[in-house]
């Protein structure tokens, strides 16, 4: 058994969880325009009968704080990524201008802020067990080779010791993330 493979997987597998929560962060609505919050919205094209994401389709961009700009590389299926984006229940509603969508982003309410925040302590929470399930599986593999005599007792011990540093680094990464978003859903 490769002890170091073991511990790195489990560390990737952490690093991963930690990304991933990055990326739901992105999905949160601060009040501040980041493509992020209309990239992944699922777009059903009538024309080509498929459904795609919309970054697959478009050109996303920010030009400024409070507005999304969304060219498509059809002009044909302008109409179907402005009902994806309304019907995506984000509170944006995008306004044809030309050969592309403008979508301005509102401001949030008191109200709005303090339900989004809970909803980052709720993402924050899932992955940190993310990271904690990377560990799990990384001990248990250890813990199996030490069972059947493949490493020692030593081994063990310190990979065990290995495994919860990067385990309180990758949480404490995710920590750092939320208080982030969370000082920008104040405002």
């Amino acid at each position: 058994m490769d002890i170091k493979k073991t511990i790195a997987d489990g560390a990737n597998n952490m690093g991963k969880a930690v990304e991933h929560t990055l990326r739901e962060f992105g999905t949160l609505h601060t009040g501040k325009a980041n493509p992020q919050m209309v990239e992944n919205i699922q777009v059903h094209v009538e024309a080509y009968g498929t459904t795609q994401r919309l970054k697959d389709m478009a050109a996303i961009t920010t030009p400024d704080a409070q507005s999304i700009v969304v060219q498509p590389f059809d002009k044909g299926a302008m109409d179907d990524i402005r009902k994806a984006i309304q019907s995506a229940n984000i509170g944006i509603n995008p306004v044809p201008q030309g050969n592309f969508l403008r979508c301005p982003v509102p401001s949030l309410s008191g109200e709005r802020r303090l339900e989004l925040a809970k909803r980052a302590t709720q993402m924050a929470e899932e992955g940190k067990v993310r990271v904690r399930n990377a560990r799990r599986d990384a001990l248990e593999s250890l813990k199996k080779a030490h069972k059947d005599k493949v490493i020692t007792d030593d081994d063990l011990k310190r990979s065990e010791k290995e495994i919860q540093l990067h385990t309180d680094k990758f949480t404490a990464d995710i920590e750092k993330h939320l208080k982030t978003k969370e000082a920008d859903l104040k405002g």
